[in-house]
């Protein structure tokens, strides 16, 4: 009973939290967000009883654009305390329609886009973050665009994105996070959970111009997952389809360092593309 009065008392804070920051006052200086976003996600973390190690020192010069594995929507609560700098978020146009956070992130001025535009997507991410990085800001991209698991594959775009700008990358290895709250796949909210926050040695500008991007993004890519995977490390999310879908029409590429599972997707999607129109759909 003790246990569900404190979890309940959580929920009540989380809204009241959510409403101050709707009501934040929209052209926010980055001294305010920054300062903003770090005791927002320290009262939620504190009452979560997360348990997060951070290993790595924070570069000084900036900004900078993070690059950071994605495994939870707690991420973000985790590199704002963890990171000592004033940052802005890039995510997934539909959590900015969420009741209670929706409201939140648009006022706090984070960067909506939608992954499946691909073309589209970048030219409004570019647009931002150049006023953003401008600003003195760094900027996260979840490269993966997804919190399927560890297994899903980098996207192009951050890395074409740091070489049009010139702006120095920050690789950061995230894991344990989906313990805490594993959304979508179950409701479940778990106290106490160990997180683990890696800060890699920062890519530097002369390296970003003079290594193709595609190069740059296995070599970030491996980086971080060996990093996440470290025997000492908080345990990362594992993508399993026949537990958690397929989620077609969403975009999940699964990286070629673990073959199996991306020749069973590969599979699967050729199985879908030759389907009949009119026939009944696999299960997802």
């Amino acid at each position: 009973m003790a246990a569900l009065r404190y979890a309940l008392r959580g929920q009540g804070l989380l809204w009241w939290e959510l409403n101050r920051l709707a009501r934040l006052p929209p052209d926010l200086s980055p001294t305010r967000r920054y300062g903003v976003q770090r005791a927002f996600s320290a009262r939620i973390l504190r009452h979560l009883r997360v348990r997060a190690e951070v290993r790595g020192p924070v570069p000084a010069g900036g900004p900078f654009l993070i690059v950071a594995l994605h495994e939870s929507v707690t991420d973000p609560l985790c590199l704002v305390r963890a990171l000592p700098l004033p940052l802005r978020f890039v995510a997934r146009d539909e959590i900015f329609g969420w009741p209670g956070v929706g409201p939140a992130v648009t006022r706090l001025g984070h960067v909506a886009i939608h992954p499946e535009a691909q073309l589209g997507g970048y030219r409004t991410l570019l647009r931002a973050a150049r006023d953003i990085l401008a600003g003195g800001e760094s900027l996260v991209v979840f490269a993966q665009g997804t919190v399927a698991g560890i297994e899903s594959d980098f996207q192009r775009g951050a890395f074409e994105l740091a070489r049009r700008l010139a702006v120095p990358v920050l690789p950061v290895a995230l894991s344990g996070t989906h313990r805490i709250w594993e959304h979508p796949f179950t409701p479940a909210l778990r106290y106490g959970q160990r997180v683990t926050v890696q800060l890699l040695p920062v890519v530097g500008v002369p390296e970003i111009l003079s290594t193709d991007p595609d190069v740059l993004r296995v070599r970030v890519r491996r980086a971080l997952k060996a990093a996440a995977t470290r025997p000492d490390a908080a345990p990362p999310r594992h993508y399993r389809p026949e537990r958690d879908g397929y989620w077609d029409g969403y975009r999940l590429d699964i990286d070629p360092d673990y073959p199996e599972l991306a020749r069973h997707m590969a599979d699967h999607r050729a199985a879908r593309a030759a389907q009949p129109p009119s026939s009944s759909p696999l299960p997802e």
